[in-house]
């Protein structure tokens, strides 16, 4: 049987998701996804495959995936389709597809993926937030943005990155390469964006957290390079919280 193959370019909130991979009992984006796509593949489940695992409570405003289904429909008519079925199932629309593509079978999410871009949102000012709760991180003391770029200026290129990688990542690998690093102000908000191929766990997030010691004063730029050249990830700082985080495109 001749299957049609989709490129599905998804938004979701991370909040009440245990991360975008299936998990037996826990909700995930991938299976909210994969319950409602045997509405338009003949009742049949359909795999979703994706550019990348994003963790519990990270969020996605361009993440990438591909599916196989049994008939040629219209991109349009499976987007609207989707997204329907999306909005009975969820108690709030918190997975929205955006886009569909037909692609040929040698197209794959996350295989086929070139660069990978995420960006990570801080707010910083003394004054709780109430629009940005579980959209970004809180910081109340003030952040040097110069230092912070100064810092982030060892990790760019390509090294080895155990002193920023989770004890629990799996990659066979701590080798990556940041195409970039870099940090802006916007007013009381900073955004840190970062690309890559490829990212190891947490990686993004426990760069934020040695930059935020950074911009607080406590650590030099220069402190940065000995933990990068420590290759422990005892000697960096800490895992930036998960809300803060976006996976904001995928190229390829």
């Amino acid at each position: 049987m001749s299957l049609y193959r989709y490129k599905l370019t998804i938004e979701y909130d991370g909040t009440p998701f245990h991360g975008f991979q299936y998990q037996l009992g826990l909700p995930s984006v991938q299976g909210e996804l994969e319950k409602v796509l045997p509405y338009i593949n003949k009742g049949d489940f359909a795999k979703v495959y994706v550019a990348g695992r994003t963790d519990t409570g990270v969020h996605a405003i361009g993440q990438v995936a591909h599916v196989d289904l049994k008939t040629n429909y219209e991109s349009f008519k499976v987007l609207q389709a989707l997204n329907q079925q999306l909005r009975k199932n969820l108690k709030e629309q918190t997975i929205s597809v955006t886009n569909v593509e037909h692609v040929d079978k040698n197209f794959h999410a996350r295989f086929s993926a070139q660069k990978r871009f995420y960006l990570y949102r801080i707010i910083n000012r003394i004054a709780p937030t109430a629009l940005n709760l579980k959209r970004a991180w809180h910081i109340y003391t003030p952040l040097n943005i110069a230092s912070m770029n100064e810092a982030a200026q060892f990790l760019k290129g390509h090294h080895d990155f155990t002193s920023f990688r989770s004890i629990e990542c799996q990659s066979p690998s701590p080798i990556r390469t940041l195409d970039e690093l870099s940090i802006t102000e916007k007013k009381e908000f900073i955004e840190v964006k970062v690309s890559s191929k490829s990212f190891l766990h947490h990686q993004v997030r426990n760069i934020v957290g040695t930059l935020k010691l950074v911009g607080q004063g406590k650590w030099s730029p220069n402190h940065v390079k000995k933990v990068l050249e420590a290759k422990d990830r005892r000697t960096a700082g800490p895992t930036a919280p998960p809300y803060g985080l976006y996976l904001t495109d995928v190229q390829y």
